[in-house]
């Protein structure tokens, strides 16, 4: 389709799939947003959970009288495991520091000493990170019998390993929305193809019905031309000619007649006028009607009924022979062209330059025809034995000349 309706109707597809993509895609891009935060989350979630429980264990072994003592800490397999812990005065009571014996993750305790001055100070439990993100540090205040704070537990924690996994997600989630988004616009573009099919084949019938038109008309209107022109000229010629005229627009009505049925046949809201037709009656009569111009046609035509819609067959073989008259001729000469009518077949021969054999197969194709024709007159006359059941078939023969032969199936009695 070349038309402009042609090209707004792919910008809508290009639309419709941009837009499908994009909706589909903001709420992939929410979702991978929601699972990134929810396994930050849960990363966290895992650190200060064994932070808290080293906290609330050391906290419990600390020992208050006249000065806090911290030995039970030391016997117990706390201290000999990770996560690292610390009790800390934090700007409370005075009392000699304590740290677990195990180097788990290098820290700067002067930061342990400003975390745990601010839990005592502010009597809250603090959950933060520290070296740059690579240390998860949980500060729990330390009280004594009367609910006074005398100091500070802090334990922290190795928190790259967390990360590292928490990053293998991030670029995994984002590689599955990339892949994701890429089938969503593939999906798309399919399924606003899909949809405006039937839109664009309406459109592709009605531009090939207006080339059908004008394919067809083309031939009688410029004979019609000839036979008015020619009455001007020579008006003692008024009476043979008008019967020619009158005959002929009947023939031009016949062929819009033929074209709005092909349209509502490919349009399937109406079917095929099949009926017993004698084949060689026909293509005898409809020579007869055409104007040859000079050319010498000749048919050679045995009794054979067929079953077919007598209008689309006669614009069909009118077609061959229309085709055969304008391209099957050698330079300045008139053309010959031989008709032949037996079992169901019709045989159209002419002593042009033939067809390429490279184009045989193309020559029933729309807009692809050979010789300088438009290949529109072989694609009707394809399209109406296909739909009935029979064939055609382009060859060139041995003495030169392309011979196109339709062949139906025959009505037996």
């Amino acid at each position: 389709m070349r038309s402009v309706s042609a090209q707004r109707l792919r910008r809508l597809r290009l639309v419709l799939t941009l837009l499908f993509t994009t909706l589909n895609a903001a709420g992939l891009i929410l979702l991978a947003w929601l699972v990134v935060r929810s396994d930050s989350l849960h990363g966290e979630q895992l650190l200060d959970g064994d932070l808290h429980r080293v906290t609330s264990t050391a906290a419990r072994l600390v020992q208050y009288g006249d000065a806090i003592v911290t030995d039970y800490i030391g016997r117990d397999v706390l201290g000999d495991q990770c996560p690292q812990f610390a009790v800390l005065p934090g700007g409370a009571t005075p009392f000699a520091p304590y740290y677990s014996a195990r180097n788990c993750v290098e820290v700067n305790r002067a930061d342990l000493d400003v975390l745990a001055t601010q839990t005592v100070s502010s009597n809250l439990v603090l959950e933060t990170y520290i070296n740059d993100g690579d240390v998860r540090v949980r500060t729990e205040p330390l009280r004594n019998e009367f609910a006074q704070n005398i100091g500070a537990v802090v334990a922290w924690s190795d928190a790259r390993g967390v990360a590292a996994e928490h990053q293998r997600l991030v670029l995994s989630v984002a590689g599955g929305c990339l892949v994701l988004v890429a089938a969503v616009a593939l999906a798309g573009h399919a399924l606003a193809g899909r949809a405006l099919r039937p839109a664009a084949a309406a459109l592709e019938q009605q531009e090939l019905l207006l080339a059908e038109t004008a394919h067809d008309l083309r031939t009688p209107v410029a004979a019609l031309r000839a036979l008015a022109e020619t009455a001007l000229r020579h008006p003692d010629q008024r009476a043979e000619l008008l019967p020619r005229t009158v005959r002929l627009a009947g023939r031009m009505g016949g062929i819009i007649d033929g074209l709005l049925v092909r349209a509502r046949l490919a349009a399937g809201v109406e079917q095929l006028a099949i009926q017993p037709v004698w084949l060689d009656q026909l293509v005898t009569s409809l020579v007869e009607e055409t104007p040859h111009d000079g050319a010498r046609v000749t048919v050679t035509a045995a009794a054979t009924k067929v079953s077919a819609d007598p209008a689309l067959l006669q614009r069909a073989i009118g077609n061959l022979l229309d085709n055969a008259l304008r391209y099957g001729k050698q330079p300045d000469q008139p053309a010959i062209v031989h008709i032949t009518v037996a079992g169901g077949r019709v045989t159209v021969a002419d002593h042009g330059p033939g067809i390429d054999a490279s184009l045989a197969e193309d020559a029933f194709d729309r807009f692809t025809g050979a010789g300088g024709s438009s290949g529109l007159g072989l694609a009707i006359v394809s399209w109406v034995a296909q739909s009935h059941g029979g064939t055609l078939s382009v060859y060139n023969a041995e003495e030169g000349g392309a011979i196109f032969e339709l062949a139906l199936p025959v009505l037996r009695d």
